[in-house]
């Protein structure tokens, strides 16, 4: 009995001790990952902006009709007349098909209101609107004096801004400008800390395109003695950069 006791316990024990052998291997590797995955993400954040100017190349303008009727079917009619004026002219002065798109087109009713009675018709208004994209911009007073006119006095213009569509190389300048602004500060912080900055292990970009909004009155153009000036002024096309530098050795 001792005998067969005393074996039992020793193959317990060496079974325990195989058991704890084939553990350390196993957990050597998991540790290994999880400390080269610590030692990747461990290194220097900053972001750089980079701004650069150019002058707009398009004008998208939002104009059409705006005509109020007795009836549906006047209004649809003349409503149709003065947007196929408008559009014809437009594309009459170089304007390509392509750059004019409706971008609205509603039919309501218009009530008159008085107390004690209830809400009358008393006629409909038809809208119909297109942005319409000039490329040419020496041109672009000449283009929106010649589509009011056409419209006669039914015209709305909504608005018109400006957008610098080839952009390329002001984007190579931003981008530039961006990585030296973020290098830079990444430069200093490890200075500061003691230690030396290592290559870039994230980079991460966002583009901006700052328009110059331009808001106009139909009764700002139209006029036949001089033509309507319009000035282009300047965009900006700017680039964030945010990246992570490793910490050198």
């Amino acid at each position: 009995m001792n005998k067969t006791r005393i074996v039992t316990l020793a193959v317990g024990m060496l079974l325990l001790l195989a058991a704890c052998g084939s553990a350390t291997p196993d957990a050597s590797p998991g540790a290994v990952a999880q400390e080269g995955t610590q030692s990747a993400m461990t290194g220097i954040s900053v972001s750089g902006r980079g701004e650069v100017f150019g002058t707009p190349d398009t004008l998208t303008v939002s104009i059409g009709v705006s005509v109020s009727k007795p009836t549906v079917s006047e209004a649809v009619d003349i409503a149709a007349q003065r947007a196929t004026n408008l559009i014809d002219s437009l594309l009459g002065l170089g304007v390509a098909e392509a750059d004019v798109q409706t971008s609205n087109y509603s039919i309501y009713p218009e009530y008159e209101y008085a107390e004690n009675q209830a809400p009358r018709i008393i006629a409909y208004r038809v809208d119909n609107t297109v942005n319409a994209k000039i490329r040419d911009l020496d041109r672009a007073g000449e283009v929106l004096d010649a589509a009011t006119a056409a419209a006669g006095d039914e015209v709305r213009v909504n608005g018109v801004s400006f957008a610098l569509e080839d952009n390329d190389s002001l984007l190579v300048d931003a981008r530039a400008a961006a990585w030296g602004d973020a290098k830079a500060k990444a430069q200093q912080l490890a200075e500061l800390a003691g230690v030396t900055l290592g290559a870039p292990l994230t980079i991460s970009e966002s583009v901006t395109n700052y328009p110059v909004p331009l808001y106009a009155r139909a009764d700002a153009f139209g006029a036949e003695e001089a033509t309507t000036p319009i000035q282009a002024g300047q965009e900006s096309v700017s680039v964030d950069l945010t990246v992570t530098f490793a910490i050198g050795s």
